[in-house]
């Protein structure tokens, strides 16, 4: 029986991927008490970075949202594995980061975030609502444009 976080990501028409597993020497979440860590994610779809080079330069900045997004659904996958398959255990998105690649003169960071933080409200409604810090970095492994991390409260 799908839960109810399930649901709502069956309306919003996600289906979540397999994890990616590691690509260096750590683990892709930590549970500690009622929190998880999940280790940074990239736009992968299908094993594969889906957006790579710089945000405002090679990468728009409406296509960096569209990345954000896919890096939120790839944590979710994680978070899903570290609940025991049951998101339903989520009671906070409590912090995410996020890691934008681009020039020194980039400005809208946080405008390109938004497309994390905005699907972690539309899934979990007023327990997404989360503290954040979104900074620009000069590049990214595998040439990803952005990446995202997350902490959240579970039951």
């Amino acid at each position: 029986m799908a839960g109810r976080i399930d649901a709502r990501l069956a309306e919003l028409g996600i289906v979540l991927p397999v994890p990616m597993a590691p690509v260096a020497n750590y683990v892709p979440f930590v549970v500690a008490g009622d929190l998880v860590v999940v280790s940074g994610q990239v736009p992968a779809i299908d094993g594969k970075v889906a957006w790579a080079g710089k945000v405002g330069a090679e990468v728009s900045v409406e296509e960096g949202v569209r990345a954000c997004r896919q890096c939120f659904i790839n944590l979710l996958a994680q978070l899903r594995t570290a609940c025991g398959g049951d998101l339903d255990r989520v009671r906070q998105v409590v912090r995410l980061g996020g890691f934008i690649a681009a020039p020194a003169s980039f400005t809208q960071h946080a405008a390109v975030m938004n497309g994390a933080s905005d699907l972690a409200v539309a899934v979990f409604g007023e327990a997404g609502r989360h503290a954040r810090t979104t900074v620009g970095v000069p590049s990214l492994p595998l040439d990803c444009a952005v990446e995202v991390d997350g902490m959240f409260r579970i039951a």
